[in-house]
């Protein structure tokens, strides 16, 4: 059936004087997925109950395709230049044509999209770009010159906190659903009060150490560099031969990371520092790995004590792919390669 032939159909149970709603579901019966929306439907039903007699969509409004002149195009775009938030609307009404051969000049003849501004962890200054691009370029380098050696190496941390309960994101709630059921519902619910900081030290073949730290309590100078201290020995115990070889440590710029004490302990315990630029998570792999796919697993789960969620962690961990902590390690490589090419912007994927 073509649209004539539904709106036919639409006006004629609306004489009958059928809802909206019970139009929409005599179609579903005997067209299934072919009929069409209920939003259509209830369009069409209020326009014939206003008294609308033609099946024919209603004549375009504005000037023709003329408008879309070299002149026009050019006032188009100088406008959208000038401010990349103006509405089509409001440019419709500056240059004298029509909505609709706006929205054509824009997407048609300029090729532009009006896109959501994205969330970045900081506005990033020229000089910020600047040491965000020789960073990523120097670490770059040094990765491509033996990368097998580089990542047999590598060992990264962070810490982040977890929620006894961490409501689910929007994408993991979507649900499949018929056209004529209703849509799924949830309650809002925020991150519980309850949760547990985890600082985790892991290279490319696994987790090295994993330090808890209760709700109410803060990691200082001296707590850290008693933290790297145990990291050198679980190095030792389960790395055989990483610190003969050479520790490459990566951290971020945290305060309590950069301390006199957490340095003077790093060089005692003989690690590599790797530089890390300032507001960087894109290029820290436990904020762009480790992390989102930990606390993904996680969401939606409710945990009565603390020792409920280092358990479900220890399990996550665990049971984790072959290939898990590798990946999260060499697509550093990607995103150095990423943020040289961004000229020291931020990397999304």
């Amino acid at each position: 059936m073509d649209k004539i032939e539904y709106r036919a159909v639409i006006k004629y149970l609306q004489k009958k004087d059928m809802s909206p709603t019970q139009i929409h579901a005599d179609m579903v019966s005997t067209l299934g997925d072919d009929a069409p929306s209920f939003s259509t439907v209830k369009k069409w039903a209020a326009e014939f109950k206003r008294g609308r007699q033609s099946l024919d969509d209603d004549p375009r409004s504005g000037r023709p395709s003329t408008a879309t002149t070299p002149e026009n195009i050019t006032r188009v775009l100088d406008m959208v230049m000038d401010d990349r938030r103006l509405t089509t609307r409001h440019i419709a009404s500056v240059v004298g044509i029509s909505h609709e051969r706006v929205e054509h000049i824009i997407t048609n003849e300029l090729g532009m999209t009006k896109v959501s501004a994205r969330w970045v962890p900081k506005l990033l200054t020229a000089e910020q770009k600047r040491v965000r691009f020789q960073t990523s370029l120097d670490n770059l380098r040094r990765f491509e010159a033996d990368p097998d050696d580089f990542v047999g190496r590598f060992v990264t941390m962070d810490e982040t906190w977890i929620h006894h309960f961490q409501p689910e994101t929007k994408l993991q709630s979507k649900q499949w659903k018929h056209p004529d059921s209703p849509a799924p519902k949830k309650a809002k619910s925020v991150p519980s009060a309850g949760k547990v900081m985890a600082s985790v030290f892991w290279d490319s073949r696994g987790i090295l150490l994993i330090d808890y730290l209760e709700k109410g309590q803060t990691i200082n100078g001296r707590y850290y560099a008693d933290l790297l201290n145990q990291l050198r020995e679980a190095i030792k115990a389960k790395r055989r031969g990483m610190i003969t070889k050479g520790v490459l440590f990566h951290q971020d710029n945290a305060p309590v990371h950069k301390s006199v004490v957490a340095m003077s302990t790093i060089r005692d315990c003989g690690f590599e520092l790797i530089d890390h630029p300032p507001y960087s998570p894109d290029l820290a792999p436990s904020d762009f790995h480790l992390f989102p796919k930990m606390k993904k697993e996680l969401a939606g789960r409710h945990f009565a004590s603390n020792d409920d969620v280092i358990s479900a962690v220890t399990d996550f961990f665990r049971v984790a792919e072959e290939d898990f902590f590798l990946t999260g390690i060499r697509g550093l490589q990607h995103r150095w390669q990423k943020c040289v090419h961004l000229e020291g912007d931020y990397v999304e994927k």
